[in-house]
């Protein structure tokens, strides 16, 4: 196998995993972290980071079946799409979304509580529900805006066994923003004669990061707006090299 060819695959997988969003999962599981310690004290990075890894895999699972579940209108109306194009094929599409799943779950059973791992069921299915209903129920916006709210009571569940009301505001405040993107992005198109002029969808994924940045500053130090200023930064220039709406 060639360079080339493996370097193929590989992007075909990132693209397909929209890789370059995922930024905003690490700061959603950053911020509900800290809003975990009743004291805001910095927690430990090591199981930080496995939740970070552990709910990027959730992501990057739920990206890869969503385009599983839009193939025939991919087809149409968003050629570029890996699978759509060919860049990679339907069952590495499959084993790429369940083996995304398998390790969110794995690493979620090696966190400090296992209620975590019980609360990731439910994001599984509210991911599963959003990607097989969204292109026939517009009411399935509020699934996506649940998805990204489970992050942090996931986050919270397997830090501490509980969830706080500080994690609820910043859950609540995130996953507000996420329904007003995902109506702007069904509103784009659905008016595909019309496509915004300026790439509206991409900066609003990419600003996610501050919404959290917002939240901690407010709750804590303004120096976390410079934190999710940064989020916001590293998910656009992601965006450049790959796309994430």
């Amino acid at each position: 196998m060639s360079t080339l060819a493996l370097n193929s695959r590989l992007g075909a997988a990132l693209a397909l995993c929209r890789v370059s969003n995922l930024p905003t999962v690490w700061m959603n599981v950053l911020t509900a972290a800290f809003l975990s310690d009743p004291a805001g004290s910095a927690p430990y990075a090591a199981p930080v980071l496995l939740l970070a890894f552990s709910l990027s895999c959730f992501y990057c699972g739920g990206m890869a079946q969503n385009d599983l579940y839009d193939l025939d209108h991919d087809r149409v109306h968003q050629p570029f799409r890996p699978i759509a194009v060919g860049a990679i094929a339907l069952g590495a599409a499959r084993a790429l979304t369940l083996a995304s799943f398998a390790m969110g779950f794995a690493c979620l059973l090696l966190a400090p509580h296992r209620a975590g791992a019980y609360a990731a069921v439910a994001l599984v299915i509210v991911i599963w529900t959003y990607n097989r209903f969204h292109k026939r129920h517009p009411s399935t916006m509020f699934a996506m805006a649940g998805a990204r709210l489970l992050v942090y009571i996931v986050t919270a569940l397997a830090l501490t066994g509980r969830v706080s009301a500080r994690v609820e505001v910043a859950a609540l405040a995130q996953a507000s923003y996420v329904l007003a993107l995902t109506a702007v992005a069904r509103a784009e198109r659905h008016t595909a004669a019309q496509r915004y002029r300026w790439p509206v969808v991409p900066w609003m994924l990419a600003a996610m990061p501050m919404v959290d940045g917002v939240v901690l500053a407010v709750l804590f130090t303004p120096v976390w707006l410079f934190v999710g200023a940064a989020g916001s930064a590293l998910a656009r220039a992601g965006q450049r090299r790959i796309r994430g709406d």
